[in-house]
């Protein structure tokens, strides 16, 4: 019997099952098989005896939505909030957060197995944080109507409808009720919330953005066109009522997409940034620019990094992907010169002024793209002792990693957020003679499925 009949004769949509769950997908899914066909289980545990109803079948496994816990696994717990379920923004919030941060250690050393072909790896346990809820200093809510009324909110799994939220738990309570005091006085003075069906109405987005430190707010509407009804009253309550508020800015993105921001953006009120602190150093933070979600880990993150790197004040580091320069900054204190860059030219801007603000002037920014400028430093014959990088998720690109190894720093220190390509990326520079000396993951979305990690590879000389 083929796999295909196997499955015809044997699973269909809807049908009631039984399983033992094996094992956790790297998204935290439930794994279990039923002679040996797996079933993924949004909700279910290692250790658990389950009943589930199949929802999608495949060829080659099959997804199940979890009816019945008939034995809880050990770490279970009681779930906080089930609009977080449903939203997935806390898709890990049934798992104990000692288990959560194991589950992300074993997410890192099945990705350097399976991806990137090591073996024997020794990945530190995840450090992760002694409070884990209200750590996001950014909130991107959707503005939209349901049923006759503008609410605030996210999207429920796979769909566009919007489910209203009140407290998001992960999130700053300072930018919860910063969300909750614009919603009501776009309720107030009746500004429509845009129709994505029809492409109509006005505030499209809501984005809050909250100095961990500082305490200061930003607050950034983003609207299809660039009027926006009754807009003095509107600005001049939202000045009254929000506390800590220091910018209002205005994005306008006309498009049909679901990309949130668009390209126009204008400051309304106060300052064109935000400021906050971190490893004792401050950085003015504008309404695009990257900036950690979570700062208290993401100090952790590169303070890990800088240990890693080992500096004695003699070496020249290149500092790759660098954003508005908090690592840069951060490694300039230990270091005798740093070379960075970065492709988006205003948080080049963000990153030379930041410099500036913290008196630090052993840096040279670059805006554009790190393959080629390390291309054309490799050029110029300057040479790096120590190499760190912090990609987007899609990791290195194929000519960065060339013109890394004909650089050949002694020491790369890779910080990661998608441990997949990270692994990929290393097998790599595995090839080109770096061996991976360290691994430490580092929890900066507690609840969630994702790690960052920082990794140290070196090069016999």
């Amino acid at each position: 019997m083929t796999e295909e009949q196997y499955m015809t004769n044997n699973f269909e949509k809807n049908q009631l099952l039984k399983a033992k769950v094996e094992d956790l997908t790297h998204e935290g899914m439930g794994v279990a098989k039923i002679e040996g066909f797996p079933f993924f289980i949004e909700g279910a545990l290692p250790q658990e005896d389950i009943e589930f109803k199949i929802i999608k079948i495949g060829k080659k496994y099959g997804f199940g939505k979890l009816v019945k816990v008939i034995k809880e696994s050990p770490d279970r717990v009681a779930i906080t909030d089930d609009i977080g379920r449903q939203t997935g923004t806390m898709t890990l919030q049934h798992l104990s957060y000692k288990a959560q941060l194991a589950f992300k250690e074993k997410v890192v050393r099945d990705a350097f197995e399976r991806i990137g072909h090591f073996k024997e790896l020794t990945i530190q346990p995840t450090m992760g944080m002694d409070d884990p809820w209200g750590y996001r200093n950014k909130a991107q809510i959707p503005v939209r109507m349901v049923k006759g009324q503008l609410e605030t909110g996210f999207y429920r799994k796979n769909s566009h409808d919007l489910i209203p939220v009140e407290d998001y738990h992960i999130q700053d309570p300072a930018i919860d009720q910063a969300i909750l005091i614009v919603r009501d006085l776009l309720r107030k003075f009746k500004i429509p919330a845009y129709d994505e069906r029809a492409h109509t109405g006005c505030i499209r987005h809501l984005i809050v953005r909250k100095g961990h430190y500082s305490g200061q707010l930003m607050v950034i509407l983003v609207s299809k066109a660039k009027k926006i009804p009754q807009l003095e009253e509107l600005l001049q309550e939202m000045i009254e009522k929000i506390p800590h508020l220091v910018s209002i800015i205005q994005n306008i993105n006309p498009a049909k997409t679901n990309v949130i921001m668009g390209k126009e953006t204008y400051c309304l009120w106060g300052q064109e940034y935000f400021e906050d602190q971190m490893l004792e150093m401050t950085f003015r933070i504008s309404p695009q620019s990257f900036y950690q979600i979570n700062t208290p880990q993401a100090e952790r993150l590169y303070q890990m990094a800088i240990t890693t790197a080992e500096l004695d004040g003699s070496e020249t580091v290149l500092d790759a992907y660098c954003g508005i320069g908090t690592l840069t900054l951060a490694l300039a204190k230990h270091a005798k010169a740093v070379y960075a860059m970065e492709v988006v030219v205003e948080a080049v801007k963000m990153a030379e002024k930041n410099a500036e603000i913290n008196q630090i002037e052993n840096v040279h920014f670059e805006a554009g793209l790190a393959e080629d400028w390390l291309a054309r430093w490799n050029q110029e014959d300057i040479h790096f002792d120590v190499v760190t990088v912090d990609p987007p998720r899609k990791g290195l690109d194929p000519q960065f990693i060339e013109s890394l190894v004909d650089q050949d720093p002694a020491k790369i220190v890779y910080v990661s957020c998608n441990p997949a390509t990270q692994a990929r990326d290393c097998q790599l520079l595995a090839q080109a003679g770096y061996h991976i000396q360290s691994i430490q993951p580092v929890d900066l979305f507690p609840f969630t499925n994702h790690v960052e990690t920082v990794a140290l590879l070196t090069k016999d000389k």
